[in-house]
């Protein structure tokens, strides 16, 4: 079996490769898109790091592709969706260039502290500027770390073992999982009053997105350093440049910009107070050596054995089984994401009842389905079919499992019930006929949609008028109702109101629906 490589590896990887019986060995660092599509159309196997994009059209060029193994977290280069339309499994290794990216957090921590780079460049110029660059110690002051996941983590252990008091903002991280690695849990705003340097461990997602914008970073606390060494999109990028400037930010550390390179003209770059590095996150030999070593590993397991490891898109199984249980597992997938979007906090408990049909399946998978779309809009690509259940854990969640023969009104439903400290939800789904899924229940209410696109949750009061607001507000703001789903217990009491829209609703129109007296909340979900 072929297996092409089309990114510069370390030689550990390859031997590995090399040296497996079977295996056929196509090794084309730097290999052109255009040359690329004439190599997959006999490649059994493809594995890239971050420099090979594999599009729609590669998967097509690709008749015999089985697997893509990336060797890294990110997947940004990868169409996943088209993956799953091919039937080719997607792995990557979240974990091999965990330490060196907190190690790299920690380093930028305290180059920013000491200026060490500004010093550094002063002297190669020929000057002796020791009163010039006077830094801060670390010692005694507050980290507060935004995302608390494998990396943000490990962070926080090094942040504590340097004498530093530790914040760690987390939703998804139960406060007794953050009191045992030693940090203090709180919320947002306490992480931006009390803390002298604050640091990323997010992923870039439609709630993190610009998270630290001008009007988080006016509320931050005067003289404090950002680092973010996790991604691009975080920051408002010229907002920073002017928190700084202004003297509000004492300064920053980056390794990810929106785009990268970052343009000549970006402001950011012409601040002294300002350190800059080009992605070395996961840019140590050892990392490099693990990860690739790592996929490599998997890549042999899966075309020898038919192992899956640290699949992105789907579980361990049979491929037969596999097709019987994927309409559940979708299902289910969709169904936590869904739960991820009713921003509870600080989850505690997640309870999965399975009734009627599915339960006829293992319950083990479609679990590891619903957590990973649970963790994933915070804990980003880190998370995939096999260790979510490990993540939940990590994070202090205890999942609970039950298993009903009958579901009632349906052939099948699988009901998810998240607890957090900010309360509890509940979401129930359903798959109609081989392969329709559909949202079947909301907390207590019956209600229908379809568990893809843009859908508007809100719950109102039971009166007239506030479905026409409702129309009218989105009408305004140019929002197109494609579905609507209403569901009440009682006439004038509480009501439930599902609606899907062509597009994604701004968030000043959200605001305007909140401000209304009879709309008790409106969440946005996107799936």
């Amino acid at each position: 079996m072929k297996v092409l490589v089309s990114d510069i590896f370390p030689a550990e990887g390859l031997a590995l490769l090399e040296e497996t019986a079977g295996l056929d060995l196509d090794y084309r660092p730097g290999i052109s898109y255009e040359t690329l599509l004439q190599a997959v159309e006999t490649a059994d196997a493809l594995i890239v790091r971050g420099g090979t994009r594999i599009t729609a059209e590669v998967f097509e060029a690709a008749p015999q592709l089985k697997v893509v193994g990336r060797a890294g977290i990110g997947i940004e280069n990868i169409d996943l969706e088209a993956a799953n339309r091919k039937g080719v499994v997607v792995m990557n290794t979240p974990f091999g260039s965990a330490t060196t990216a907190a190690e790299h957090s920690i380093a930028m921590l305290l180059a920013l502290s000491r200026q060490i780079p500004q010093a550094s460049a002063s002297t190669k110029g020929g000057k002796w500027e020791n009163q010039r660059f006077l830094g801060v110690e670390i010692h005694g002051k507050t980290l507060g770390v935004v995302g608390a996941g494998k990396i943000g983590g490990l962070v926080v252990e090094r942040a504590l073992g340097l004498k530093m008091r530790v914040l760690v903002h987390d939703p998804y991280l139960a406060e007794e999982a953050i009191q045992k690695k030693g940090a203090e849990a709180v919320d947002f705003e306490t992480l931006l009053q009390d803390s002298d340097f604050i640091s990323l461990h997010v992923p870039l997602t439609s709630e993190t997105a610009e998270l630290f914008d001008a009007e988080v970073l006016a509320r931050i606390k005067p003289g404090c350093r950002l680092i973010n060494c996790a991604t691009g999109g975080l920051i408002d990028e010229p907002a920073l440049a002017d928190a700084i400037t202004r003297g509000r930010v004492a300064g920053a550390a980056l390794d990810a910009f929106v785009d990268e390179p970052p343009a000549a003209d970006n402001p950011l770059l012409a601040l002294e107070q300002v350190i800059c590095t080009p992605h070395l996150r996961a840019a140590t030999v050892d990392a490099q050596i693990n990860v690739t070593v790592q996929v490599a590993r998997q890549i042999v397991d899966f075309l020898q054995k038919g192992i899956i490891s640290n699949a992105l898109n789907m579980p361990p199984m049979s491929a037969d089984r596999l097709s019987e249980i994927r309409p559940y597992l979708e299902l289910a997938e969709r169904l936590g994401r869904f739960q991820a979007q009713r921003r509870i906090q600080g989850i505690q408990r997640v309870t999965v009842d399975y009734c009627g049909a599915v339960s006829n399946h293992p319950c083990a998978p479609l679990t590891s389905s619903l957590l990973k779309g649970l963790l994933e809009p915070f804990v980003g690509s880190m998370v995939n079919h096999i260790n979510a259940p490990h993540l939940a854990r990590e994070r202090g969640i205890e999942v609970v499992e039950r298993i009903f023969g009958t579901a009632r009104e349906f052939t099948n439903l699988i009901r998810l019930t998240v607890a957090g400290s900010n309360g509890e939800g509940s979401v129930g789904g359903s798959v109609f006929g081989d392969c329709d899924p559909r949202i079947v229940r909301v907390d207590d209410h019956h209600v229908e949609a379809v568990p893809e696109g843009h859908i508007l949750v809100l719950h109102n009061e039971d009166l007239p008028g506030v479905l026409g607001f409702i129309g009218l507000v989105l009408g305004e703001a140019g929002v197109n109702i494609a579905m609507m789903g209403l569901s009440r217990r009682k006439i004038q009491g509480r009501a439930i109101s599902l609606i899907t829209v062509d597009s994604k609703v701004p968030e000043a129109t959200l605001q305007r629906l909140r401000a209304n007296d009879h709309i008790l909340s409106a969440v946005q979900v996107c799936l």
